[in-house]
């Protein structure tokens, strides 16, 4: 009965620890039915109630993604091209006439830079 009681004591350390962590670690906006820090408190407080709640009612959701469209790349190898509705050429037309604009764009800006300057 000792054995079955230090074993249970040290699972019940571990799921502690581990379900404070994963509280501590969670973004905000993403802890389900409380704010963060009641969820925080509430595994502080009541160790091992408060750990099993955390994970069935609190812990984030992880869904699948959608699959991308026109709107996203296929594979993005750094994680600020995987915004959704980031636009992603589909032709080589769509992104001359895109550079096109930029050029225009910066000469309409050194034009005026210059008018301002000789001011």
């Amino acid at each position: 009965m000792l054995y079955f009681n230090g074993l249970f004591g040290v699972l019940t350390l571990g799921l502690w620890i581990f379900c404070i962590v994963d509280v501590i670690t969670t973004d905000e906006g993403s802890c389900r039915n409380m704010p963060k820090g009641m969820w925080l408190l509430l595994v502080l407080l009541i160790p091992l109630i408060g750990s099993i709640v955390w994970l069935v009612a609190g812990r984030p959701q992880h869904a699948a993604r959608a699959p991308r469209g026109r709107y996203e790349r296929e594979s993005p190898a750094f994680p600020e091209y995987d915004r959704p509705g980031r636009f992603a050429a589909t032709s080589p037309e769509d992104d001359e006439e895109f550079l096109r604009k930029c050029r225009e764009r910066a000469e309409a800006q050194r034009r005026k830079a210059r008018e301002n300057g000789s001011e």
